[in-house]
């Protein structure tokens, strides 16, 4: 079975997270989404609201899973049994960034990353993009999908 996982912090998830894990569905026989819990990072949603907006997403693919956890991503890969990491590019930043964590989870695990380049129509989108709009009341629905409902 080709187990992934696609792991972040998804605070919250956007438009650009969703069209990364529709891409990644047919590469695996299952997908969990992991929602980091980092204690020293400060986020605007809860661990619970995140994985709420994932899973409303998804209510009808039965290959995708959503779990929250704490430490290490490799750590996560193998309590659940993932031999493979997923993780969307949308610019050389990125890529200098997961190329060196890939490369170490690769050394440390013998997982796999496989990257993905975000599709152009949202290639401009980041979490902290969507969180600056919500703080100062900007329109932010246009970045994320329906299911991130705030009140």
């Amino acid at each position: 079975m080709r187990k992934a996982i696609f792991p972040g912090s998804f605070d919250p998830f956007t438009l650009g997270h969703l069209d990364i894990l529709k891409r990644s569905l047919p590469l695996f026989d299952e997908i969990v989404v992991g929602v980091g819990n980092n204690i020293e990072k400060k986020t605007m949603f809860s661990v619970d609201q995140r994985i709420s907006f994932i899973k409303n997403c998804f209510l009808k693919e039965q290959k995708i899973k959503v779990k929250s956890y704490d430490g290490l991503t490799i750590d996560f890969c193998k309590e659940i049994g993932a031999n493979f990491i997923v993780r969307g590019i949308r610019n050389n930043g990125d890529f200098e960034f997961e190329k060196a964590i890939a490369r170490t989870n690769r050394k440390l695990s013998k997982i796999e990353t496989v990257f993905l380049l975000t599709s152009a129509k949202t290639s401009f989108i980041s979490s902290s993009i969507v969180r600056e709009l919500i703080l100062n009341k900007g329109d932010f629905n246009l970045l994320v999908p329906e299911s991130v409902k705030i009140s």
